[in-house]
């Protein structure tokens, strides 16, 4: 070892580390010059919900994932998760009749979105999209969406999106159409109504 990394307290094993700046989440350097963040140091860290299995999943979509899903860290971004919450739901609508994106009086608006991460999803993975619903307001609906690469029953990613329906011309909340709310009631799971 030279004298320099010796005087540094750099030697074969031995994992000293320091604190970056002022972070809300401290960041530390180790010796080997590896960033650690510590997230669960804070406590307004929110905890990650356990991932719900296929079986909690009354619908399905196979999606395949593209060369250009993937970034530059070799996995499936985390934006394209989002476009595959999209693409589950809408199918669904769209192929229960419940959905005319082009001339429909009704349109679902996202308002709100989350997804949690438990595993990497790589091209050329394919990934079958669970989807549900837990909640079916009087202008919304909350969706529940699992991406499980095919033929796992943990999911690699979990989240939700909610759609707030609206008049297409006015974009003011309107009440969920009655043949709307019939078809998403094969996706009820544990709902809640108001």
């Amino acid at each position: 070892m030279s004298q320099r990394s010796a005087q540094a307290g750099h030697c074969y094993g031995e994992h000293r580390s320091r604190t970056i700046g002022k972070a809300l989440h401290p960041v530390t350097m180790s010796a080997h010059g590896n960033l650690n963040l510590n997230l669960t140091s804070h406590p307004a860290t929110m905890s990650k919900p356990a991932p719900a299995e296929r079986s909690a999943y009354p619908h399905f979509l196979p999606i395949t994932t593209r060369w250009m899903d993937n970034d530059v860290y070799g996995h499936v971004n985390n934006v394209i998760y989002y476009s595959y919450f999209d693409t589950v739901v809408n199918e669904y609508l769209v192929r229960a009749g419940v959905l005319d994106f082009e001339h429909g009086a009704t349109i679902g608006l996202v308002v709100e979105t989350h997804c949690n991460y438990f595993a990497p999803l790589v091209f050329p993975d394919r990934i079958e999209a669970g989807l549900r619903v837990v909640r079916l307001g009087t202008t919304s609906v909350r969706y529940e969406v699992g991406l499980f690469r095919e033929g796992s029953d943990q999911p690699a990613a979990q989240g939700h999106f909610v759609h707030v329906y609206v008049d297409r011309a006015t974009r003011r909340p309107v009440s969920l159409p009655d043949k709307l709310r019939a078809a998403l009631q094969p996706l009820a799971v544990d709902m809640w109504t108001e």
